[in-house]
């Protein structure tokens, strides 16, 4: 699409007609050889005396030349444009960091898969957290893993591609035995201070209990609620387990209460599809959609056009001015030879 940035200067076309309508003719005095006696020689010869002027006459070619270079000039001064297709950039308006817990724990194979094969905790994971990710297309995802210490894996990006790779190369008991979901808390605050985004989202994961974080985890709770940090608790482990096994749901209610956030549970791979499936419907994906059109300047063109014509219109009446000297000066030498030839013939 072709557009002009300023169409009104198109108003200026008939500027010069106006000039030429409006103003008087243009005058100059030249100096002159006075007569007395020029009374009796314009009566001898039967003329009568006028005020004298001089009309300069233009060709053809210039009556054709200046309307339009004057209008590629006016063209080019109005700033013509190509306008691209519009081209849409998405800025993302959240960033959700996923914390999962990769604790020696997470080896028990005590979820199943559609065909009815058994599969670790770890791998049901992944593959949920794996289409949860594909699905926030618009939204920057971040990635912790946490076991007797909490890693950052990857930052808050769009290459969800990456993060899912990422993702699937990590496994149970990497970071070590333990669970300490306070100091995964309080990496997933680090990560978020570098983060501009209006809201922010952790989602944790976790199939056990806090077993020594340095930072409590109601006291990390606090202060990502300070930080405008909602957190969403996802709890795998089994509620009627004794001891060691025995995830504490109620520490993870308080977690995600503290925050605003909510808490799931997710024993079996079904119920942890819902649960991200539910996740996935609290938490819309907030982006928004800036438009950008390229546009190219083609004032050069006209103005180029312009400068050409009346270049090549003075280059051809210089050609022409050297040819007519040429042939008058040819011309001259004829006549002054034939003058000699006669001269001769007499004497």
């Amino acid at each position: 699409m072709y557009r002009l940035e300023y169409p009104w200067l198109l108003a200026l076309l008939p500027l010069p007609l106006i000039v030429y309508w409006l103003l008087p003719p243009y005058k100059e005095e030249q100096t002159s050889l006075r007569l007395s006696f020029f009374s009796y020689i314009s009566s001898a010869i039967g003329i009568e005396p006028q005020p004298g002027a001089v009309v300069p006459k233009t060709s053809w070619l210039q009556k054709i030349l200046a309307p339009v270079c004057w209008g590629l000039v006016i063209l080019a001064l109005a700033r013509p444009q190509r306008v691209e297709p519009p081209i849409q950039k998405i800025q993302p308006g959240r960033d959700v960091m996923l914390a999962l817990d990769i604790s020696q724990s997470m080896e028990t194979p005590d979820f199943r898969s559609p065909d009815g094969k058994r599969l670790r905790r770890v791998d049901a994971v992944k593959q949920v957290v794996t289409g949860f990710i594909r699905k926030r297309k618009n939204d920057r995802i971040g990635l912790i893993v946490f076991g007797q210490a909490a890693y950052p894996v990857t930052p808050f990006t769009l290459d969800h591609d990456a993060c899912s790779k990422i993702l699937s190369q990590t496994d149970a008991g990497m970071a070590g035995p333990q669970t300490m979901i306070g100091d995964a808390i309080g990496l997933a605050i680090k990560q978020f201070d570098n983060s501009d985004a209006k809201q922010r989202v952790l989602i944790l994961l976790t199939d056990g209990n806090d077993t020594g974080s340095r930072m409590p985890p109601k006291k990390a709770a606090e202060i990502a609620s300070q930080h405008r940090i909602t957190i969403h608790v996802v709890g795998i482990g089994d509620p009627h387990a004794t001891g060691e096994d025995k995830v504490d749901y109620a520490a993870l209610a308080g977690i995600a209460k503290t925050t605003g956030g909510q808490l799931f549970h997710g024993q079996s791979r079904d119920e942890l599809e819902k649960a991200y499936a539910t996740l996935d419907a609290i938490t819309p994906q907030n982006f928004k959609t800036l438009s950008y059109q390229p546009r190219s300047e083609l004032f050069m063109f006209p103005l180029g056009a312009a400068v050409l014509l009346l270049t090549g219109y003075h280059i051809l009446m210089l050609i022409i001015s050297l040819l007519l000297r040429l042939f008058a000066s040819k011309e001259r030498q004829a006549e002054e030879a034939a003058t000699s030839d006669v001269f001769t013939v007499h004497v």
